[in-house]
C-alpha cells in the first residue's frame, strides 16, 4: 500500500462540541454576528453572550474564523467550508495513525463495517465522476 509522508497541512486543534455548533451556525449564515450566533445556540443552550464571544475568538485564534468590524460589531466568516475542515481533520487522522496512507484508514474501516456496501458503491461512482468516468 502506498504511503505518503506527512502532510504539510498546519495542524489545528480539535474542535469541541459546542465550537462545532457555533461553526456550524457560521456556516449556514455565511456570515454572523456575534448576536446572530448567540440567538441561534441559546434555543438549545443556556449560554451568556460573553461565552459565545468567548468561543468565536477561541476559534478566530484556531484559524477557523475571520472577523470585520462593522459600526461596533464583529462578523465573523468562515476560513473554508466544512467540508475542507473535515478532510483537513481527516488528513491528520491519517497521518498520525495510518502513516500517511490513506489505504491503511480506508482499508481499516471497510474491514471493521464502518463503510456500507451502499457507501462503497456511492464513492466508487464518486471516484469514477472524478476521473471523469474512466474507472
Amino acid at each position: 500500500m502506498p504511503t505518503r509522508g506527512p502532510s504539510v497541512t498546519p495542524i489545528r486543534a480539535p474542535l469541541t462540541e459546542l465550537e462545532s455548533e457555533v461553526m456550524n451556525v457560521v456556516w449556514d449564515a455565511g456570515f454572523c454576528s456575534v448576536e446572530r450566533v448567540h440567538l441561534a445556540i441559546s434555543r438549545k443552550r443556556d449560554l451568556k453572550e460573553t461565552t459565545i464571544r468567548t468561543l468565536l475568538r477561541r476559534l478566530e485564534q484556531k484559524g477557523c474564523l475571520t472577523h470585520q468590524i462593522e459600526g461596533r460589531a464583529y462578523i465573523y466568516t468562515p476560513t473554508e467550508s466544512a467540508r475542507g475542515l473535515a478532510a483537513r481533520a481527516v488528513r491528520q487522522i491519517i497521518d498520525r495513525f495510518c502513516r500517511g496512507s490513506l489505504d491503511q484508514l480506508v482499508s481499516g474501516m471497510v474491514d471493521t463495517q464502518m463503510v456500507s456496501e451502499d457507501e462503497m458503491g456511492r464513492l466508487q461512482v464518486f471516484i469514477a465522476n472524478q476521473r471523469g468516468g474512466n474507472a
